[in-house]
């Protein structure tokens, strides 16, 4: 039996995209996958007694190593902030390119603590900066230093120490361009080197959290329990910088989306699924429940979804022990098409991660192509005729031509960048100034445009003597042509009306790169858990692949 592919009109709707969930294509679950046989090492940890200093890490592999510099800080309360315009953080860090040497950390002693304001070179891979969750840090030096553990249910509330506020790489502020490392075997999934800083700097919290409490009271203190180690990640605030990266990558996109797809559709014609599989299945199903009972927030928006979430996964539970059975032929594609009709979409897709549990044979070939060489499609054919072009918008954006822009409703928002840090940010059209500098972000109303643009073209006329006088839309013409060969490059939505919940857009990414837990602090920005439940670096050589159901205890 041959299953369709989803159909990219209703994948790619962002309440849809915005249901998303981690995964075993999700990037920090594929990198550790990747990484678990390099040597890990502690190489340098200078740290005063209040836990400023600097600190190396490292992950080698026969002559390749990748090393992080850490920089502790000692910054007051009141210039603690998760805010992009922070200009001072409790740490920073670098992810440099081999063993640095004493020079080099010097260099980055002068330039990481600055973030935007100091300057890398080609040998620095990735920038980062964190702050403490002041609370729980502090709450937690206190218990270690008298000689206790901290109290499980306290911290778990939270599930981390620090928080990263940003992660930059590609060539921002003097680190390598990406065209120097793209080649590289080990790194050949996407953001694999972001996430080998997130997890190191996630064993550098519990180093000096550790470091304080025994400076504190050198008697008596003990360290963190291995156990509660393993059940804390690290943080991260995201707000909409991380938004446009979706729109401007749609080739990537695509391959993000038809990789978890594919999955689904090979998964769902399964024939004849093994005992041992469905047991996997149905064991991480279960286990998930917990995860889910610890997924705390403010946000009556992500309440719901998560009440919603927990109760259609005990019926799907319900219904899996009561009625179901796996020997049947295509028993996954009989239980998607349950869950279709009796699930909303936050439990749905879900599923659609936990179904690739016992399928590594199926999952790893298309973790190697979740990457893209977006150069190599860049080239409009110019040859082709305006029937061509019109036919392809008609049948790939069928639902975005029939949106009335001349609606306030469907106009309402522009995108724009932030004089101060650069960063992308979005404003309502009717009450704030500044829309003639909205970035070309609104790619529904602008195919809209270009639909209406060709409505009276003769169909013989070819794309590039069209172009000629309307090279405005140029942009738009080549997006188009992508989405005759990358079914699931476009958002099928409007990212300017007044309905758009720009955290679904956010949330869509954050799956991929494996995050948990989040926690929307408006419709603009969001919290994250990563790595929570991950084994501890000299622990990767015996790498459990269901570790993230692992992360409560």
């Amino acid at each position: 039996m041959e299953i369709k592919l989803r159909d990219p009109k209703l994948v790619m709707k962002l309440s849809k995209l915005g249901s998303f969930h981690q995964s075993k294509l999700s990037f920090l679950r594929s990198f550790l996958k990747e990484f678990k046989d390099w040597d890990y090492k502690r190489d340098l940890f200078d740290l005063d007694e209040n836990g400023n200093g600097k600190a190396v890490y490292s992950l080698k592999k026969n002559n390749k190593t990748y090393s992080l510099v850490c920089f502790a800080n000692n910054i007051s309360d009141l210039e603690r902030s998760d805010r992009v315009i922070a200009t001072r953080w409790d740490a920073a860090f670098a992810l440099h390119d081999g063993v640095p040497s004493k020079m080099d950390i010097d260099r980055l002693h002068k330039n990481v603590p600055k973030q935007e304001v100091g300057r890398l070179s080609y040998k620095e891979l990735t920038l980062s900066r964190a702050n403490k969750s002041i609370r729980i840090f502090n709450y937690i030096v206190e218990c270690l230093s008298k000689g206790k553990q901290p109290d499980k249910k306290k911290i778990l509330d939270v599930g981390y120490l620090y928080r990263t506020t940003a992660v930059y790489g590609s060539g921002k502020f003097g680190l390598a361009d990406r065209f120097r490392i793209k080649n590289r075997n080990e790194i050949c999934g996407p953001f694999r080197l972001e996430m080998m800083l997130v997890y190191l700097v996630r064993q550098f919290t519990f180093d000096q959290v550790n470091h304080i409490a025994k400076q504190k009271n050198p008697r008596d203190a003990v360290e963190l329990d291995r156990e509660i180690c393993r059940n804390l990640g690290i943080g991260n605030s995201t707000g909409l910088g991380m938004a446009p990266f979706i729109i401007n990558h749609p080739i990537l996109l695509n391959n993000w989306i038809l990789s978890r797809e594919t999955s689904l559709k090979k998964i769902r014609e399964i024939k004849k699924v093994a005992n041992e599989d469905s047991e996997i299945f149905k064991i991480f199903l279960k286990k998930s429940i917990k995860n889910i009972s610890y997924w705390n927030t403010e946000s009556e928006y992500q309440k719901k979804k998560i009440k919603e979430l927990y109760e259609d996964l005990k019926k799907l539970i319900n219904f899996l022990d009561d009625n179901f059975d796996f020997k049947k032929n295509y028993p996954f594609n009989d239980l998607y098409i349950w869950c279709e009709k009796n699930l909303k979409d936050e439990c749905i897709e879900f599923a659609v991660s936990m179904f690739m549990e016992p399928y590594d044979n199926i999952i790893n070939p298309l973790i190697r192509k979740m990457s893209a060489d977006e150069d190599k499609f860049f080239t409009i054919p110019a040859q082709k005729n305006i029937e061509c072009l019109r036919k392809i918008i008609e049948e790939n954006y069928s639902q975005i031509i029939k949106i009335d822009f001349s609606k306030k409703e469907n106009n309402q928002n522009f995108w724009f960048i932030s004089k101060n840090k650069e960063e992308p940010r979005l404003a309502d059209r009717y009450k704030e100034q500044g829309s003639e500098l909205e970035q070309p972000l609104a790619i529904a109303r602008d195919i809209k445009k270009l639909y209406e643009r060709i409505s009276n073209i003769k169909n013989s006329l070819t794309v590039g003597k069209f172009l000629i006088e309307n090279n405005d839309l140029r942009h738009l013409v080549r997006r188009v042509f992508i989405s005759e060969f990358f079914p699931y490059a476009e958002i099928q939505d409007n990212t300017i009306g007044s309905q758009l919940m720009p955290i679904d857009m956010l949330r869509l990414k954050l799956s991929f790169f494996g995050a948990v837990k989040f926690d929307p602090r408006s419709d603009k920005w969001l919290r994250i858990c990563m790595f929570q439940g991950a084994p501890l670096p000299n622990e990767l050589k015996s790498l459990d692949s269901g570790w993230i159901y692992n992360s409560i205890n």
